[in-house]
């Protein structure tokens, strides 16, 4: 597990990020969401001890980053947004160097594994300066997982890559995580439906919204289709809105699925047909403009 305990970052009177907490189990990918300026790359620099928080902890495994960093970062592997690489260096020289930075016990076969899993074969002798941004992106990702980390901290590790290459990191990442726990950070809300469990957005440095993306898409109303003819009673803590020809629009204070169960209990006593009853589904990007408009209004 990797938690963020009271995560705060200040630079002189701005305050980057404020008092962020949540924990994140192994096997989860996680999207890191919120708009430019929302402290999600400040946030990724604290998880990874590059950038010290003003207050506040990380803790890896149950061991506190601030303790013993080293330790704590040889479990983690990290994308920064801008990757800082050697454009002299051959791929496959710069893997190496990287493998010796990480002390891995067999750094040809990880240096071998890491060129594999992301698919730079043809690219391994070429000089870095040479390659394009995506497969730039690539050799990110690979120095990334060479020492087969438990946690991988990626920023933006999509940026620059073409549809395929797109889909290629998407099974990479979703391969990743059956060994490791993975934090990405993404402006692209495809991304987030394609990879994550779960998804944290941010708003001027605070998390406004832990969440499930299966919970995160449900809304508070449900779609009914029936006869026309059925007569029906909302339940308690419910109201109801006729659309004409047997459509309803229920909106649920309490419990949906229990809303759900009343409803149809009802319906079916009563003889009528039940043609559809779904809770409506919130599309990611959306909700997502909601809680950034939220922030400009407050």
């Amino acid at each position: 597990m990797i938690e963020a305990d009271r995560l705060t970052r200040r630079y002189g009177d701005f305050l980057a990020v404020d008092e962020v907490s949540f924990a994140i189990e192994p096997g989860e990918v996680v999207g890191l969401l919120g708009p430019n300026g929302a402290g999600k790359t400040t946030i990724m620099k604290m998880l990874t001890g590059f950038l010290e928080p003003s207050s506040g902890r990380v803790v890896v495994d149950g061991e506190e980053l601030e303790g013993d960093p080293r330790a704590v970062q040889q479990r983690l592997g990290y994308l920064p947004e801008s990757l800082p690489l050697y454009p002299e260096l051959l791929v496959v020289d710069y893997l190496a160097y990287a493998a010796d930075l990480r002390a891995v016990d067999d750094p040809r076969r990880a240096v071998v594994e890491a060129i594999e899993a992301t698919e730079l074969g043809d690219k391994a002798l070429e000089p870095i300066g040479t390659l394009s941004r995506g497969f730039k992106q690539r050799v990110g990702v690979a120095q990334a997982i060479l020492h087969k980390p438990r946690f991988l901290i990626l920023d933006e590790p999509t940026n620059g890559l073409d549809p395929g290459q797109t889909q290629h990191m998407r099974q990479l990442v979703r391969e990743l995580a059956r060994s490791a726990t993975v934090i990405l950070s993404t402006h692209i809300m495809q991304e987030v439906n394609a990879i994550c469990d779960r998804a944290l957005i941010l708003r001027n440095g605070a998390l406004v919204l832990d969440e499930r993306l299966k919970d995160l898409q449900r809304s508070n109303v449900l779609h009914l289709r029936t006869a026309p003819e059925a007569m029906l009673s909302a339940p308690p803590g419910v109201s109801a809105s006729s659309l004409g020809r047997g459509r309803w629009r229920f909106t649920v204070e309490g419990d949906l699925d229990a809303a759900a169960r009343v409803i149809a209990d009802s319906l079916v006593g009563d003889g009528a047909p039940i043609y559809e009853l779904a809770a409506e589904q919130r599309d990611l990007e959306t909700l997502f403009r909601e809680v950034s408009e939220a922030g400009e209004a407050s």
